[in-house]
């Protein structure tokens, strides 16, 4: 799709995209065939999108959609190509500095707001530690649905937390959540009622087996996990009591193939917490807490 070739409408062009999508081996080529169409026209929502399928593309946003169709059949993420992901009802700017927030991870703050409603009913002010924030989704969702008085949000990588910053500015929560540059829990100023994270735990062996969209474009620092995928979970839960306040909790996303394992090192390193695993949408462990009673 260039200058030289003839306006396409709407609906050619959706169906054009859509081939090479599905040819480039796009699992989901008819719904993000529409979303770059609709962001190269600048249409907000589906209605206006469905109403202008006869609407010839200029020679301009054709270039535009060459280009970024170019992108998405080498593999490149829809979300770092858009440059935006949504996450629990928010919309976050993200990058390849970031990992690309998903569906499953919204169990995990699921989790965490329970925590906190809980919490908040004895009117104990609630002081969280978002550990890897990455593109800021979880302490954002936090900070948006909760009465957590601060969150704290680390990460290792300075291009994450600029990211994060950008996020939180985006919605007015700088004063509620603070980033701090800095391994784990390391950084944190003081101790804290709640610790959630999303840290990696990809099997390092197996890293060659994923999707290329992950493989060649996510952060690998933040995908992977050491030689079994818990080394960096393990190191959490071993720092973790200095820094839980002696009622709080701590609530992890892990890979479900690792429950066992992980649930015995929790209850190792907390004896006297109650341990249980949180499902997933798909019915998977993903989600482990620990509360300590």
């Amino acid at each position: 799709m260039n200058r030289s070739v003839k306006p396409m409408g709407v609906h050619d062009a959706m169906a054009y995209v859509r081939l090479r999508l599905e040819t480039s081996g796009v699992s989901e080529a008819p719904l993000e065939a529409e979303v770059l169409l609709r962001h190269v026209l600048n249409l907000a929502d589906r209605a206006s999108y469905f109403s202008l399928t006869d609407l010839p593309l200029t020679p301009q946003q054709q270039e535009n959609l060459e280009g970024l169709l170019i992108r998405r059949e080498q593999r490149e993420p829809l979300p770092y190509i858009l440059r935006h992901r949504e996450f629990y009802g928010i919309t976050l700017e993200v990058s390849p500095a970031v990992l690309i927030p998903r569906p499953e991870t919204e169990g995990l703050v699921d989790e965490a707001l329970h925590w906190i409603e809980k919490r908040s009913r004895f009117g104990k002010p609630v002081v969280v530690a978002d550990v890897g924030v990455g593109s800021g989704c979880i302490a954002i969702a936090l900070a948006s649905h909760s009465v957590a008085e601060t969150i704290y949000g680390t990460d290792i990588s300075f291009a994450a937390i600029e990211i994060a910053t950008r996020n939180l500015h985006r919605y007015g929560l700088e004063e509620r959540v603070e980033l701090i540059q800095g391994e784990l829990l390391s950084p944190l100023p003081k101790q804290v009622d709640l610790i959630v994270a999303n840290l990696p735990y990809v099997i390092e062996e197996e890293v060659g087996n994923l999707a290329p969209e992950i493989r060649d474009y996510e952060p690998r620092i933040a995908l992977i996990g050491g030689q079994d995928g818990t080394s960096v979970l393990s190191q959490l839960l071993d720092d973790a009591p200095r820094w839980l306040n002696t009622d709080g909790a701590l609530i992890v996303e892990i890979d479900p193939r690792q429950k066992d394992f992980l649930i015995g090192k929790a209850r190792l390193v907390f004896p006297l917490a109650l341990v249980r695993i949180a499902q997933d949408l798909a019915g998977l462990d993903r989600v482990m807490v620990i509360e300590q009673t």
